[in-house]
Protein backbone atom coordinates (compact mmCIF):
# COMPACT_ATOMS: atom_id res chain seq x y z
CA UNK A 1 0.00 0.00 0.00
CA UNK A 2 1.12 3.40 -0.80
CA UNK A 3 0.88 6.20 1.87
CA UNK A 4 1.88 9.26 -1.10
CA UNK A 5 -1.09 10.07 -1.32
CA UNK A 6 -1.25 14.03 -2.88
CA UNK A 7 -2.13 16.51 -0.30
CA UNK A 8 -3.95 18.35 -2.78
CA UNK A 9 -5.71 17.47 -5.68
CA UNK A 10 -4.12 17.81 -8.95
CA UNK A 11 -6.08 18.96 -11.88
CA UNK A 12 -4.84 18.85 -15.29
CA UNK A 13 -7.16 17.02 -17.72
CA UNK A 14 -5.59 15.56 -20.96
CA UNK A 15 -8.25 12.76 -21.43
CA UNK A 16 -9.40 11.45 -24.51
CA UNK A 17 -13.35 10.82 -25.24
CA UNK A 18 -13.83 6.65 -24.85
CA UNK A 19 -15.34 5.51 -28.07
CA UNK A 20 -17.24 2.29 -28.77
CA UNK A 21 -20.28 1.35 -30.63
CA UNK A 22 -21.67 -2.02 -28.24
CA UNK A 23 -21.92 0.11 -24.96
CA UNK A 24 -20.46 2.07 -22.88
CA UNK A 25 -20.63 2.89 -19.30
CA UNK A 26 -19.01 6.42 -17.08
CA UNK A 27 -19.32 6.39 -13.28
CA UNK A 28 -17.40 7.86 -11.02
CA UNK A 29 -15.17 5.12 -9.58
CA UNK A 30 -13.13 2.38 -11.80
CA UNK A 31 -14.27 -0.42 -10.25
CA UNK A 32 -18.09 0.15 -10.78
CA UNK A 33 -17.76 1.05 -14.77
CA UNK A 34 -15.68 -2.42 -14.97
CA UNK A 35 -19.26 -3.62 -13.36
CA UNK A 36 -21.26 -1.98 -15.59
CA UNK A 37 -19.18 -3.13 -18.54
CA UNK A 38 -19.25 -6.51 -17.88
CA UNK A 39 -22.90 -6.69 -17.04
CA UNK A 40 -23.45 -5.11 -20.73
CA UNK A 41 -20.76 -7.52 -22.42
CA UNK A 42 -23.07 -10.65 -20.12
CA UNK A 43 -25.99 -8.93 -22.74
CA UNK A 44 -27.79 -6.70 -20.07
CA UNK A 45 -28.87 -3.69 -21.25
CA UNK A 46 -28.43 -0.21 -19.91
CA UNK A 47 -30.76 -0.07 -17.03
CA UNK A 48 -28.79 -3.52 -15.97
CA UNK A 49 -26.14 -1.90 -15.85
CA UNK A 50 -26.82 1.27 -14.07
CA UNK A 51 -28.39 -0.33 -11.18
CA UNK A 52 -25.13 -3.18 -10.91
CA UNK A 53 -22.93 0.33 -10.80
CA UNK A 54 -24.79 1.56 -8.18
CA UNK A 55 -24.66 -0.69 -6.23
CA UNK A 56 -21.06 -1.02 -7.03
CA UNK A 57 -20.80 2.55 -5.71
CA UNK A 58 -22.42 1.96 -2.60
CA UNK A 59 -19.61 -0.97 -1.38
CA UNK A 60 -16.75 1.40 -3.01
CA UNK A 61 -17.90 4.93 -2.58
CA UNK A 62 -19.80 4.82 0.54
CA UNK A 63 -18.42 8.54 0.83
CA UNK A 64 -21.33 9.96 -1.26
CA UNK A 65 -24.00 6.69 -1.75
CA UNK A 66 -26.18 4.08 -0.40
CA UNK A 67 -28.62 1.68 -0.27
CA UNK A 68 -29.40 4.01 2.70
CA UNK A 69 -30.01 6.60 0.72
CA UNK A 70 -32.30 7.93 -2.40
CA UNK A 71 -32.30 7.68 -6.21
CA UNK A 72 -33.34 9.17 -9.80
CA UNK A 73 -33.36 7.40 -12.68
CA UNK A 74 -33.86 8.92 -16.58
CA UNK A 75 -34.51 5.88 -19.11
CA UNK A 76 -34.14 6.55 -23.04
CA UNK A 77 -36.33 3.25 -24.46
CA UNK A 78 -34.71 2.93 -28.39
CA UNK A 79 -37.74 0.87 -29.55
CA UNK A 80 -40.26 3.64 -28.57
CA UNK A 81 -37.80 6.60 -28.32
CA UNK A 82 -40.34 7.52 -25.13
CA UNK A 83 -38.33 9.49 -21.74
CA UNK A 84 -39.31 7.61 -18.31
CA UNK A 85 -38.36 9.02 -15.20
CA UNK A 86 -38.34 7.65 -11.85
CA UNK A 87 -38.47 8.86 -8.46
CA UNK A 88 -36.71 6.82 -5.93
CA UNK A 89 -36.54 9.13 -3.29
CA UNK A 90 -38.33 8.82 0.43
CA UNK A 91 -40.69 10.39 2.66
CA UNK A 92 -40.55 11.76 6.11
CA UNK A 93 -42.10 9.21 9.05
CA UNK A 94 -45.71 9.36 9.42
CA UNK A 95 -45.46 10.74 13.13
CA UNK A 96 -42.46 13.58 12.24
CA UNK A 97 -44.35 17.12 12.66
CA UNK A 98 -43.14 20.60 12.24
CA UNK A 99 -44.69 20.95 15.91
CA UNK A 100 -42.91 18.34 17.24
CA UNK A 101 -39.62 20.11 15.38
CA UNK A 102 -40.57 22.99 17.50
CA UNK A 103 -41.22 21.52 21.05
CA UNK A 104 -38.35 19.81 21.05
CA UNK A 105 -36.37 23.20 19.69
CA UNK A 106 -34.25 21.52 16.49
CA UNK A 107 -35.56 24.62 14.55
CA UNK A 108 -32.29 26.40 13.41
CA UNK A 109 -32.50 28.91 11.40
CA UNK A 110 -35.45 27.46 9.58
CA UNK A 111 -33.71 23.99 8.99
CA UNK A 112 -33.35 20.67 11.02
CA UNK A 113 -29.47 20.02 12.54
CA UNK A 114 -27.58 18.35 9.23
CA UNK A 115 -27.36 14.91 11.00
CA UNK A 116 -29.66 14.34 13.69
CA UNK A 117 -32.15 11.56 13.93
CA UNK A 118 -34.81 13.26 12.56
CA UNK A 119 -33.52 14.43 8.97
CA UNK A 120 -33.37 10.83 7.98
CA UNK A 121 -36.32 9.83 5.81
CA UNK A 122 -37.00 6.55 4.32
CA UNK A 123 -34.36 5.01 2.33
CA UNK A 124 -35.55 4.89 -1.54
CA UNK A 125 -32.69 3.73 -3.16
CA UNK A 126 -33.63 -0.47 -2.78
CA UNK A 127 -37.07 0.01 -4.59
CA UNK A 128 -35.93 2.08 -6.90
CA UNK A 129 -33.33 0.03 -8.36
CA UNK A 130 -36.06 -3.17 -8.08
CA UNK A 131 -38.58 -1.07 -9.94
CA UNK A 132 -36.17 0.56 -13.02
CA UNK A 133 -35.09 -3.38 -13.61
CA UNK A 134 -39.07 -4.79 -13.01
CA UNK A 135 -39.66 -2.28 -15.76
CA UNK A 136 -36.80 -1.81 -17.89
CA UNK A 137 -34.03 -4.50 -16.98
CA UNK A 138 -33.30 -7.90 -18.74
CA UNK A 139 -31.55 -9.52 -16.47
CA UNK A 140 -31.96 -11.13 -12.63
CA UNK A 141 -31.05 -8.92 -9.69
CA UNK A 142 -29.19 -11.28 -8.38
CA UNK A 143 -26.96 -11.04 -11.37
CA UNK A 144 -26.99 -7.59 -11.09
CA UNK A 145 -26.06 -7.47 -7.51
CA UNK A 146 -23.30 -10.17 -7.24
CA UNK A 147 -20.54 -7.91 -8.24
CA UNK A 148 -20.84 -5.47 -5.17
CA UNK A 149 -21.48 -8.30 -3.00
CA UNK A 150 -18.22 -10.33 -3.81
CA UNK A 151 -16.67 -6.53 -3.56
CA UNK A 152 -17.98 -5.90 -0.19
CA UNK A 153 -16.71 -9.62 0.85
CA UNK A 154 -13.38 -9.81 -0.62
CA UNK A 155 -12.78 -6.33 -0.35
CA UNK A 156 -10.87 -3.55 -2.62
CA UNK A 157 -8.32 -0.96 -2.44
CA UNK A 158 -9.88 2.33 -2.11
CA UNK A 159 -9.31 5.25 -4.53
CA UNK A 160 -7.30 8.65 -3.61
CA UNK A 161 -10.09 11.38 -3.70
CA UNK A 162 -12.54 8.93 -2.06
CA UNK A 163 -9.70 8.29 0.45
CA UNK A 164 -9.65 11.56 1.54
CA UNK A 165 -13.57 12.04 2.00
CA UNK A 166 -13.75 9.28 3.66
CA UNK A 167 -11.47 10.59 6.08
CA UNK A 168 -13.70 13.55 6.38
CA UNK A 169 -16.19 11.30 7.35
CA UNK A 170 -14.59 9.52 9.56
CA UNK A 171 -13.68 12.37 11.92
CA UNK A 172 -17.23 14.37 11.64
CA UNK A 173 -20.50 12.04 10.84
CA UNK A 174 -18.77 8.15 11.46
CA UNK A 175 -16.88 9.15 14.80
CA UNK A 176 -20.25 9.79 17.00
CA UNK A 177 -23.26 8.32 14.77
CA UNK A 178 -24.73 5.47 16.41
CA UNK A 179 -22.97 2.32 14.03
CA UNK A 180 -21.08 4.73 12.42
CA UNK A 181 -17.50 3.01 13.63
CA UNK A 182 -18.61 -0.33 11.22
CA UNK A 183 -17.41 2.41 8.24
CA UNK A 184 -13.96 3.18 9.48
CA UNK A 185 -10.66 0.64 10.35
CA UNK A 186 -10.69 1.05 14.42
CA UNK A 187 -12.22 4.82 13.98
CA UNK A 188 -9.79 6.08 10.96
CA UNK A 189 -10.84 5.75 7.37
CA UNK A 190 -9.03 3.70 5.18
CA UNK A 191 -5.90 4.78 3.03
CA UNK A 192 -5.27 5.43 -0.52
CA UNK A 193 -4.61 1.73 -1.97
CA UNK A 194 -5.94 0.12 1.29
CA UNK A 195 -8.32 -2.56 1.11
CA UNK A 196 -11.26 -2.23 2.81
CA UNK A 197 -14.05 -5.12 3.50
CA UNK A 198 -17.92 -4.72 4.43
CA UNK A 199 -19.52 -7.67 5.13
CA UNK A 200 -22.33 -6.76 6.61
CA UNK A 201 -23.35 -5.02 3.47
CA UNK A 202 -22.63 -8.55 1.00
CA UNK A 203 -25.01 -9.37 3.39
CA UNK A 204 -27.39 -6.61 2.50
CA UNK A 205 -26.95 -6.54 -1.02
CA UNK A 206 -27.26 -11.00 -0.69
CA UNK A 207 -30.76 -10.76 0.98
CA UNK A 208 -32.02 -8.10 -1.71
CA UNK A 209 -30.83 -9.89 -4.39
CA UNK A 210 -32.95 -13.03 -3.21
CA UNK A 211 -35.87 -11.41 -1.76
CA UNK A 212 -36.30 -7.89 -3.66
CA UNK A 213 -37.24 -4.76 -2.17
CA UNK A 214 -39.86 -6.38 -0.35
CA UNK A 215 -36.53 -8.18 2.09
CA UNK A 216 -35.55 -4.63 2.84
CA UNK A 217 -38.85 -2.95 3.44
CA UNK A 218 -40.23 -5.23 5.47
CA UNK A 219 -37.79 -7.79 7.04
CA UNK A 220 -34.98 -7.76 9.51
CA UNK A 221 -33.35 -4.41 7.62
CA UNK A 222 -36.50 -2.94 8.29
CA UNK A 223 -36.77 -3.37 11.40
CA UNK A 224 -33.28 -2.41 11.91
CA UNK A 225 -33.25 0.60 10.23
CA UNK A 226 -36.22 1.86 12.34
CA UNK A 227 -34.80 0.78 15.72
CA UNK A 228 -31.83 2.58 14.69
CA UNK A 229 -33.64 5.98 14.35
CA UNK A 230 -35.45 6.10 17.53
CA UNK A 231 -32.49 5.05 19.69
CA UNK A 232 -30.95 8.08 17.93
CA UNK A 233 -33.97 10.18 18.84
CA UNK A 234 -36.72 10.11 15.86
CA UNK A 235 -39.89 8.66 15.06
CA UNK A 236 -39.29 6.48 11.98
CA UNK A 237 -41.07 3.47 12.20
CA UNK A 238 -41.14 -0.14 10.75
CA UNK A 239 -44.74 1.02 9.42
CA UNK A 240 -42.75 4.09 7.15
CA UNK A 241 -41.01 1.73 5.72
CA UNK A 242 -42.96 -1.03 4.73
CA UNK A 243 -45.52 1.45 3.34
CA UNK A 244 -43.10 3.21 0.65
CA UNK A 245 -43.04 3.26 -2.84
CA UNK A 246 -41.31 4.61 -5.82
CA UNK A 247 -42.75 6.73 -8.40
CA UNK A 248 -42.76 7.06 -12.16
CA UNK A 249 -43.57 10.60 -13.62
CA UNK A 250 -43.53 11.77 -16.48
CA UNK A 251 -40.55 13.83 -17.58
CA UNK A 252 -40.49 17.65 -18.08
CA UNK A 253 -38.41 19.21 -21.16
CA UNK A 254 -36.96 22.13 -22.86
CA UNK A 255 -35.55 22.91 -26.39
CA UNK A 256 -32.56 24.16 -26.40
CA UNK A 257 -30.50 24.80 -29.85
CA UNK A 258 -32.07 21.68 -31.40
CA UNK A 259 -31.87 19.67 -28.19
CA UNK A 260 -34.27 18.61 -25.74
CA UNK A 261 -33.09 18.98 -22.15
CA UNK A 262 -34.99 15.85 -19.85
CA UNK A 263 -35.41 16.56 -16.47
CA UNK A 264 -37.27 14.72 -13.61
CA UNK A 265 -39.74 16.86 -11.97
CA UNK A 266 -39.76 18.52 -8.57
CA UNK A 267 -39.34 17.18 -6.00
CA UNK A 268 -36.01 17.19 -7.83
CA UNK A 269 -34.33 20.07 -8.64
CA UNK A 270 -33.82 19.63 -12.46
CA UNK A 271 -36.85 22.43 -13.16
CA UNK A 272 -33.70 24.90 -12.27
CA UNK A 273 -31.53 23.84 -15.15
CA UNK A 274 -34.24 24.10 -17.69
CA UNK A 275 -35.33 27.42 -16.17
CA UNK A 276 -31.84 28.53 -16.87
CA UNK A 277 -31.45 27.26 -20.32
CA UNK A 278 -34.91 28.55 -21.50
CA UNK A 279 -33.90 31.66 -20.57
CA UNK A 280 -30.13 31.34 -22.45
CA UNK A 281 -32.57 30.10 -25.47
CA UNK A 282 -32.63 33.58 -26.23
CA UNK A 283 -28.90 34.87 -25.89
CA UNK A 284 -26.99 33.89 -29.12
CA UNK A 285 -23.53 32.06 -27.07
CA UNK A 286 -22.06 30.58 -29.80
CA UNK A 287 -19.99 33.49 -30.96
CA UNK A 288 -18.77 34.33 -27.29
CA UNK A 289 -15.41 33.32 -25.57
CA UNK A 290 -16.48 30.63 -23.37
CA UNK A 291 -14.14 31.40 -20.71
CA UNK A 292 -15.20 35.00 -21.30
CA UNK A 293 -16.82 37.61 -18.92
CA UNK A 294 -19.93 37.98 -21.42
CA UNK A 295 -20.89 34.09 -21.67
CA UNK A 296 -20.30 33.48 -17.56
CA UNK A 297 -22.33 36.40 -16.51
CA UNK A 298 -25.52 35.70 -18.55
CA UNK A 299 -24.64 32.35 -17.01
CA UNK A 300 -24.50 33.11 -13.84
CA UNK A 301 -27.25 35.46 -14.30
CA UNK A 302 -29.98 32.82 -15.55
CA UNK A 303 -29.09 30.13 -12.78
CA UNK A 304 -29.69 33.75 -10.26
CA UNK A 305 -33.17 33.81 -12.10
CA UNK A 306 -33.97 30.01 -12.34
CA UNK A 307 -33.48 29.70 -8.61
CA UNK A 308 -35.06 32.16 -6.99
CA UNK A 309 -38.24 30.38 -8.84
CA UNK A 310 -36.99 26.89 -7.91
CA UNK A 311 -36.49 27.78 -4.38
CA UNK A 312 -40.10 28.08 -3.71
CA UNK A 313 -41.72 25.52 -6.12
CA UNK A 314 -39.59 22.40 -6.04
CA UNK A 315 -41.61 20.50 -3.12
CA UNK A 316 -43.37 17.12 -3.37
CA UNK A 317 -46.13 17.32 -5.75
CA UNK A 318 -48.45 15.61 -3.96
CA UNK A 319 -48.82 17.90 -1.35
CA UNK A 320 -47.39 21.42 -3.33
CA UNK A 321 -47.61 20.91 -7.17
CA UNK A 322 -45.83 23.37 -9.22
CA UNK A 323 -47.33 25.14 -12.07
CA UNK A 324 -44.49 23.33 -14.45
CA UNK A 325 -46.75 24.40 -17.77
CA UNK A 326 -46.72 28.42 -16.70
CA UNK A 327 -42.48 27.71 -15.47
CA UNK A 328 -41.69 25.95 -18.58
CA UNK A 329 -43.71 28.56 -21.27
CA UNK A 330 -41.94 30.72 -23.96
CA UNK A 331 -43.74 33.45 -22.37
CA UNK A 332 -42.36 33.08 -19.10
CA UNK A 333 -38.91 32.48 -20.41
CA UNK A 334 -38.85 35.81 -21.87
CA UNK A 335 -40.50 37.63 -18.96
CA UNK A 336 -37.75 36.43 -16.40
CA UNK A 337 -35.15 37.38 -19.14
CA UNK A 338 -36.12 40.91 -19.38
CA UNK A 339 -34.41 40.32 -15.48
CA UNK A 340 -31.20 40.40 -16.61
CA UNK A 341 -28.77 43.20 -16.38
CA UNK A 342 -25.70 42.31 -19.42
CA UNK A 343 -23.47 44.45 -17.73
CA UNK A 344 -24.64 44.18 -13.74
CA UNK A 345 -25.38 41.38 -11.75
CA UNK A 346 -28.38 40.67 -10.31
CA UNK A 347 -28.40 40.51 -6.67
CA UNK A 348 -32.03 40.18 -5.22
CA UNK A 349 -34.03 38.17 -8.02
CA UNK A 350 -37.28 37.59 -6.19
CA UNK A 351 -40.00 34.34 -7.55
CA UNK A 352 -41.96 35.26 -10.67
CA UNK A 353 -45.69 34.36 -10.93
CA UNK A 354 -46.33 31.99 -13.81
CA UNK A 355 -49.35 31.16 -15.29
CA UNK A 356 -51.18 28.62 -13.44
CA UNK A 357 -51.04 25.37 -15.07
CA UNK A 358 -23.02 16.31 -1.07
CA UNK A 359 -22.41 13.59 -1.39
CA UNK A 360 -24.12 12.01 -4.73
CA UNK A 361 -22.28 9.28 -6.78
CA UNK A 362 -23.99 9.74 -11.04
CA UNK A 363 -23.25 6.74 -13.33
CA UNK A 364 -24.47 6.72 -16.89
CA UNK A 365 -25.15 3.87 -19.91
CA UNK A 366 -25.82 3.63 -23.43
CA UNK A 367 -26.21 -0.23 -24.53
CA UNK A 368 -25.82 -1.66 -28.20
CA UNK A 369 -29.45 -0.88 -29.30
CA UNK A 370 -29.23 2.48 -28.42
CA UNK A 371 -30.89 2.81 -24.83
CA UNK A 372 -30.01 4.96 -22.11
CA UNK A 373 -30.30 4.95 -18.44
CA UNK A 374 -29.15 8.38 -16.60
CA UNK A 375 -28.97 7.43 -12.94
CA UNK A 376 -28.04 8.91 -9.73
CA UNK A 377 -27.81 8.11 -5.96
CA UNK A 378 -26.78 9.44 -2.85
CA UNK A 379 -26.48 9.72 1.14
CA UNK A 380 -26.93 13.71 0.71
CA UNK A 381 -24.24 14.99 2.91
CA UNK A 382 -21.06 12.62 2.47
CA UNK A 383 -22.00 9.49 4.90
CA UNK A 384 -25.22 11.16 5.82
CA UNK A 385 -26.24 11.11 9.28
CA UNK A 386 -23.66 8.82 9.15
CA UNK A 387 -25.55 6.16 11.48
CA UNK A 388 -25.54 2.61 10.24
CA UNK A 389 -28.12 0.38 11.41
CA UNK A 390 -27.29 -3.25 13.11
CA UNK A 391 -29.16 -6.26 14.57
CA UNK A 392 -28.54 -9.23 15.91
CA UNK A 393 -26.41 -10.44 12.98
CA UNK A 394 -24.13 -7.31 13.55
CA UNK A 395 -24.37 -4.01 10.76
CA UNK A 396 -25.88 -4.13 7.85
CA UNK A 397 -23.07 -2.20 6.03
CA UNK A 398 -24.69 1.08 4.92
CA UNK A 399 -25.49 4.24 6.53
CA UNK A 400 -28.55 6.10 6.76
CA UNK A 401 -28.88 9.41 4.44
CA UNK A 402 -30.23 13.42 5.72
CA UNK A 403 -32.27 14.74 2.86
CA UNK A 404 -34.70 15.60 5.72
CA UNK A 405 -32.33 18.53 6.39
CA UNK A 406 -33.66 19.94 3.10
CA UNK A 407 -37.16 20.35 4.33
CA UNK A 408 -38.13 23.68 5.12
CA UNK A 409 -39.29 24.20 8.81
CA UNK A 410 -41.43 27.53 7.59
CA UNK A 411 -45.08 26.76 7.97
CA UNK A 412 -46.95 27.36 4.94
CA UNK A 413 -43.77 27.19 2.51
CA UNK A 414 -44.50 24.06 -0.05
CA UNK A 415 -41.32 22.54 0.68
CA UNK A 416 -42.34 22.75 4.33
CA UNK A 417 -41.88 19.46 6.16
CA UNK A 418 -44.80 17.08 6.97
CA UNK A 419 -45.38 13.68 7.50
CA UNK A 420 -45.15 11.27 4.48
CA UNK A 421 -43.88 14.09 2.77
CA UNK A 422 -40.65 13.71 0.12
CA UNK A 423 -38.39 16.98 0.62
CA UNK A 424 -36.65 19.16 -2.22
CA UNK A 425 -34.09 16.90 -3.97
CA UNK A 426 -31.00 18.10 -5.07
CA UNK A 427 -29.96 14.86 -7.09
CA UNK A 428 -31.03 14.99 -10.77
CA UNK A 429 -30.17 12.77 -13.81
CA UNK A 430 -30.06 14.60 -16.88
CA UNK A 431 -31.03 13.35 -20.46
CA UNK A 432 -30.80 14.47 -23.97
CA UNK A 433 -32.77 13.66 -27.25
CA UNK A 434 -32.57 15.36 -30.80
CA UNK A 435 -35.60 17.55 -31.59
CA UNK A 436 -35.71 16.78 -34.64
CA UNK A 437 -36.18 13.41 -35.14
CA UNK A 438 -36.07 12.10 -30.74
CA UNK A 439 -33.26 10.45 -31.23
CA UNK A 440 -30.96 9.62 -28.24
CA UNK A 441 -28.25 12.33 -27.79
CA UNK A 442 -26.61 11.78 -24.26
CA UNK A 443 -27.75 10.95 -20.65
CA UNK A 444 -25.47 13.27 -18.68
CA UNK A 445 -25.38 14.50 -14.95
CA UNK A 446 -23.09 16.34 -12.53
CA UNK A 447 -23.45 15.23 -9.16
CA UNK A 448 -23.06 17.62 -6.19
CA UNK A 449 -25.90 19.44 -3.97
CA UNK A 450 -27.01 22.45 -5.40
CA UNK A 451 -24.31 22.48 -8.21
CA UNK A 452 -26.48 20.16 -9.80
CA UNK A 453 -28.45 21.84 -12.14
CA UNK A 454 -25.45 24.38 -12.42
CA UNK A 455 -23.14 21.69 -14.08
CA UNK A 456 -25.91 20.62 -16.63
CA UNK A 457 -26.65 24.33 -17.31
CA UNK A 458 -22.60 24.49 -18.24
CA UNK A 459 -21.82 20.94 -19.72
CA UNK A 460 -25.14 21.31 -22.25
CA UNK A 461 -23.44 24.74 -22.95
CA UNK A 462 -20.35 23.59 -24.07
CA UNK A 463 -22.14 20.83 -26.11
CA UNK A 464 -24.64 22.64 -27.73
CA UNK A 465 -23.65 25.82 -28.34
CA UNK A 466 -19.61 25.33 -28.77
CA UNK A 467 -19.23 21.76 -29.87
CA UNK A 468 -17.25 20.39 -27.11
CA UNK A 469 -17.44 16.67 -26.79
CA UNK A 470 -18.26 14.82 -23.79
CA UNK A 471 -15.12 14.68 -21.84
CA UNK A 472 -14.09 18.32 -22.81
CA UNK A 473 -17.17 19.25 -22.17
CA UNK A 474 -16.67 18.10 -18.54
CA UNK A 475 -13.08 19.35 -18.48
CA UNK A 476 -13.52 23.13 -19.06
CA UNK A 477 -13.61 24.90 -15.71
CA UNK A 478 -16.76 25.98 -13.97
CA UNK A 479 -18.74 28.17 -11.80
CA UNK A 480 -20.91 27.51 -8.70
CA UNK A 481 -23.15 29.81 -6.79
CA UNK A 482 -24.33 29.73 -3.45
CA UNK A 483 -27.85 29.28 -4.21
CA UNK A 484 -29.23 29.27 -0.78
CA UNK A 485 -30.29 32.58 -1.01
CA UNK A 486 -30.67 35.33 -3.52
CA UNK A 487 -27.28 37.16 -4.52
CA UNK A 488 -25.23 34.67 -2.95
CA UNK A 489 -21.44 34.39 -3.95
CA UNK A 490 -20.04 32.60 -6.96
CA UNK A 491 -16.93 30.31 -6.61
CA UNK A 492 -14.69 30.35 -9.38
CA UNK A 493 -12.25 27.35 -10.06
CA UNK A 494 -9.06 27.96 -10.26
CA UNK A 495 -7.35 28.14 -13.46
CA UNK A 496 -9.75 31.00 -15.15
CA UNK A 497 -8.55 33.76 -17.17
CA UNK A 498 -7.79 36.87 -14.88
CA UNK A 499 -9.90 39.05 -17.17
CA UNK A 500 -13.06 36.48 -16.66
CA UNK A 501 -12.37 37.20 -12.77
CA UNK A 502 -11.96 40.84 -13.09
CA UNK A 503 -15.20 41.39 -15.38
CA UNK A 504 -17.56 39.61 -13.19
CA UNK A 505 -16.00 41.77 -10.00
CA UNK A 506 -16.95 44.45 -12.43
CA UNK A 507 -20.33 43.47 -12.64
CA UNK A 508 -20.92 43.41 -9.13
CA UNK A 509 -20.77 39.18 -8.65
CA UNK A 510 -19.53 38.74 -5.22
CA UNK A 511 -17.05 35.93 -5.83
CA UNK A 512 -14.46 33.18 -4.07
CA UNK A 513 -12.14 32.75 -6.67
CA UNK A 514 -8.93 30.19 -7.11
CA UNK A 515 -10.80 27.25 -5.65
CA UNK A 516 -8.47 24.27 -6.20
CA UNK A 517 -6.72 21.09 -4.25
CA UNK A 518 -10.01 18.76 -2.89
CA UNK A 519 -12.22 21.61 -2.72
CA UNK A 520 -12.30 21.18 -6.84
CA UNK A 521 -15.40 18.92 -5.74
CA UNK A 522 -17.62 22.20 -5.17
CA UNK A 523 -17.98 21.88 -9.19
CA UNK A 524 -19.45 18.56 -8.93
CA UNK A 525 -18.42 15.33 -10.61
CA UNK A 526 -19.98 14.49 -14.07
CA UNK A 527 -20.46 11.91 -16.47
CA UNK A 528 -21.51 11.95 -20.31
CA UNK A 529 -22.45 9.68 -22.95
CA UNK A 530 -23.19 10.95 -26.57
CA UNK A 531 -24.81 8.48 -29.10
CA UNK A 532 -24.01 9.69 -32.87
CA UNK A 533 -26.72 8.57 -35.52
CA UNK A 534 -24.62 5.39 -36.64
CA UNK A 535 -23.88 4.15 -33.08
CA UNK A 536 -20.74 5.05 -32.07
CA UNK A 537 -20.66 6.41 -28.84
CA UNK A 538 -18.04 8.83 -26.66
CA UNK A 539 -18.01 8.77 -22.86
CA UNK A 540 -16.58 11.25 -20.92
CA UNK A 541 -15.73 11.25 -17.04
CA UNK A 542 -15.04 13.95 -14.98
CA UNK A 543 -11.24 14.33 -13.78
CA UNK A 544 -12.23 15.72 -10.59
CA UNK A 545 -13.78 12.04 -9.37
CA UNK A 546 -11.76 9.05 -9.66
CA UNK A 547 -13.76 7.45 -12.04
CA UNK A 548 -13.92 6.72 -15.73
CA UNK A 549 -15.81 5.54 -18.75
CA UNK A 550 -15.57 2.27 -19.90
CA UNK A 551 -16.49 0.68 -23.61
CA UNK A 552 -16.43 -2.16 -25.87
Amino acid sequence: MSNNTPSALAFASNRSPVLARRGVVASSQPLASQVGLSILMQGGNAADAAVAMAAALNVTEPTSTGIGGDCFALYYEAATQRVTALNGSGRAPGALTLDLIERQGLNQNGALPPYHAHTVTVPGACAGWCDLIGRHGSLPLSNLLAPAIRLAEEGFPVAPLTAHYWSRGAAKQLKTAPGGQALTLGGRAPRAGEVFRNPGLARTLGIVAEGGSAAYYQGDIARDIAATVQAAGGVMTAEDLAQHTSTWDDAISVTYRGLRVWECPPNGQGLTALLALSILAGFELAGQDPLGVERWHLLIEALRVAFADTRWHVADPRFAPAPLAGLLSADYAAERRRLIDRERASLDVRRGAPAAGAGTVYCCAVDGQGNACSFINSNYLGFGTGMVPAGAAGPWGFTLQNRGHNFSLEAGHPNALAPGKRPYHTIIPGLLTRDADNSLYAPFGVMGGFMQPQGHLQVVVAMADDGLDPQAALDRPRFCIDAGQAGGAVALEAGLPEALVAGLEARGHPLRAGIEGYERALFGRGQIIRREPDGVLWGGSDPRADGCAMGF
